[in-house]
């Protein structure tokens, strides 16, 4: 349920007042109108509490780093965050190292990314009688579209597109949902943010959604890439039904095994589609800037289906059944 869509959530909401939002709830970000003028604002929150309970400073940098990718995606270029710090007793050492090194993560963060810190709040003693609540400092951030009729969505947006990943996957799976979900293990390293090609990414999205290079970006996090190209092939919350995906993945990370391949959480990465009149382009952008590029396929596989080839496999699914499972799952849950 943690990575299933929140539509059950967000529909109980208002998200569309005065008729300003252009990217509705669902995606990587929202996307709101400035009335009178060309302008876009994109706004999203992130935070990932498994990496702050093993880590958090690096926990505290890839709350930033993830929100800033969120922006992104969109188009948007990162302005500024405010925080929502949430945290057991200080009293206590271990809680308040976790908020120092937190705190010192988001700092470092914020200054890749020259996102101010325009305000915030702490909130400290949230404990009950079996302990303090992990560290969850939520990072909320804006960013800023030139051309809000530039404005990317997540999802793929029709047949045949070229299916890129960008970024480096390693053998990550410290804190992720993989080892959660599947094992009921909470421990390991978390994946570490290296800010410097956080950022190169960051503007390589700008500039590519700038010059209508793209038909959707969607970043890579919870889940990992196994999850991240199932919601394209799905389609967002609102389309009829998702266009497919027909990848190949058996000469990606060649390092990896399966496991790690498909579920690693990586910070730094995203995946694109791109039309085919456009690929030279956006392969040319991403040598410029320095941000890896491998072209795994393309979208509107036959018959509606995610397929993915591995080196030991292949996955094959109804993309019907995929939207089943991921939009049905909360409102199961809560016995609707």
């Amino acid at each position: 349920p943690s990575i299933a869509s929140k539509r059950w959530v967000y529909e109980q909401y208002d998200s569309s007042v005065q008729a300003r939002a252009v990217i509705h709830p669902g995606g990587d970000a929202g996307v709101l109108r400035v009335q009178g003028t060309d302008f876009g604002i994109a706004v999203t929150t992130d935070c990932n509490s498994r990496y702050l309970a093993l880590d958090p400073y690096e926990g505290g940098k890839g709350a930033v780093a993830e929100a800033a990718l969120n922006i992104a995606c969109t188009g948007a270029r990162p302005l500024g965050i405010t925080d929502c710090l949430n945290f057991g007793s200080p009293e206590r050492p271990e809680v308040f190292f976790q908020f120092r090194e937190a705190c010192r993560g988001i700092t470092d963060a914020c200054r890749a990314f020259d996102t101010p810190v325009t305000g915030g709040n702490v909130s400290f003693y949230n404990e009950s009688p079996t302990g303090a609540v992990d560290p969850t400092p939520v990072i909320g951030m804006v960013g800023l579209l030139d051309h809000v009729d530039r404005a990317v969505h997540s999802h793929a947006r029709g047949p045949a597109d070229h299916v890129l990943i960008a970024g480096t996957t390693s053998e990550e799976l410290g804190g992720s949902a993989y080892w959660q979900t599947v094992y009921e293990f909470r421990g390991g390293t978390p994946p570490h943010v290296d800010l410097a090609q956080s950022r190169r990414l960051v503007d390589f999205l700008v500039r590519a959604a700038a010059d209508s290079l793209l038909s959707s970006a969607h970043d890579v996090s919870g889940g990992g890439l196994a999850v991240a190209l199932a919601e394209i092939a799905m389609g967002g919350p609102y389309q009829p039904a998702g266009f497919g995906l027909n990848v190949n993945l058996s000469r990606y990370a060649p390092g990896l095994d399966t496991g790690a391949l498909l579920f690693s959480e990586s910070h730094a990465r995203a995946v694109l589609t791109v039309p085919p009149s456009q690929i030279h382009l956006v392969t040319a952008l991403a040598s410029e800037i320095g941000v890896p590029l491998f072209n795994a396929g393309t979208t509107g596989g036959a018959e509606g289906l995610f397929q993915v080839t591995l080196r030991d496999g292949k996955i094959s699914y109804p993309v019907g059944k995929l939207r089943e499972v991921y939009f049905g799952s909360i409102p199961r849950r809560m016995g609707d």
